[in-house]
């Protein structure tokens, strides 16, 4: 049996008259008829009576019509489902990121318009540190990921950079080069101070650069705390207890007991990463990429990465 035989059967049922039901079908009447006699064969049923006045279902055949239109309306809700989700409408999406990328603008709105595109897709979002990211994208526990750049990146995986921003020294209110009105301070007016910052096996690629940035100012960070979140970091500043480096996202929040200046020195910005496996072809993951890049293209053009 194949599914035009279904159709052919619920266009003569409806039309209750073979001319009519062909000319619905696009077809001429004789082969709809054998069309029709070979469904019967098959079933070893009648499913019309027919004479030659008249064409009328036969009671089999009227039980069997509720039954044929199910089977055809399943197969319309299967493939509008497939069409859905080659879209990138339907499913589920893992995406990993890091702790700073609630506090960029074009993060949060890339999620919202991307759950207003796709209500009916699942939005399974677990915050990582950047390695952790790029391992469970690797692992294939997570589809698509944002984060900070890492090196080196597995060369199953790609990156994309969606922009960069500067990097904030967040100071206590009370310290010296929290006052006045310079918007900036360079690296070097730290090298006395203490620091608090992530640990190095934290997996974030801000360590290595907040070292190379003190080698070029000329001294190496006296690290007195180390903490895994940033906001634990900040919490610490507040306290009197160090300084840290961090990016500018983050100084949108309003904390008690801090200040943030802009980091003036050369080099002193931190790019923001989406990331993927070069293998990866679910319509999800497109289309959610597609978001990213269009909300970040308003900071800057994307731009390629080579490395990894």
């Amino acid at each position: 049996m194949e599914l035009r035989h279904l159709r052919y059967f619920i266009a003569v049922a409806e039309e209750l008259h073979f001319g009519r039901a062909a000319g619905q079908l696009g077809i001429s009447q004789p082969p709809l008829s054998q069309q029709i006699q070979a469904l019967e064969e098959e079933l070893g049923v009648r499913l019309f009576e027919r004479t030659n006045r008249r064409v009328v279902l036969s009671e089999v055949g009227r039980l069997f019509l509720p039954e044929a239109r199910q089977v055809l309306a399943q197969l319309e809700q299967a493939v509008a489902v497939a069409r859905r989700a080659q879209r990138g409408e339907l499913g589920e999406l893992k995406v990993g990121f890091t702790s700073s990328a609630p506090f960029t603008s074009s993060i949060p709105r890339a999620i919202r318009a991307f759950r207003q595109a796709c209500p009916e897709v699942h939005l399974d979002l677990r915050e990582l540190s950047s390695r952790g990211v790029a391992e469970a994208i690797h692992e294939g526990r997570l589809q698509v990921g944002v984060l900070r750049p890492l090196f080196p990146l597995p060369a199953e995986l790609v990156a994309l950079e969606l922009f960069a921003e500067p990097l904030v020294v967040v100071l206590p209110v009370g310290h010296p080069l929290a006052g006045g009105s310079a918007d900036g301070v360079h690296l070097a007016e730290l090298g006395e101070e203490p620091f608090v910052f992530f640990p190095r096996s934290f997996g974030t690629g801000l360590y290595d650069q907040l070292l190379g940035l003190a080698r070029a100012a000329g001294f190496i960070p006296r690290i007195v705390q180390e903490a895994s979140e940033a906001m634990t970091l900040i919490g610490l500043v507040a306290t009197g207890l160090g300084v840290t480096v961090l990016p500018a996202s983050f100084s949108r929040m309003r904390i008690d007991g801090v200040v943030c200046r802009i980091l003036l020195d050369p080099g002193a910005s931190t790019a923001v990463w989406l990331v993927r496996r070069r293998d990866e072809s679910s319509p999800l993951v497109r289309r959610f990429a597609e978001l990213l890049e269009r909300e970040a293209r308003e900071a800057q053009p994307p731009q390629a990465i080579t490395k990894g």
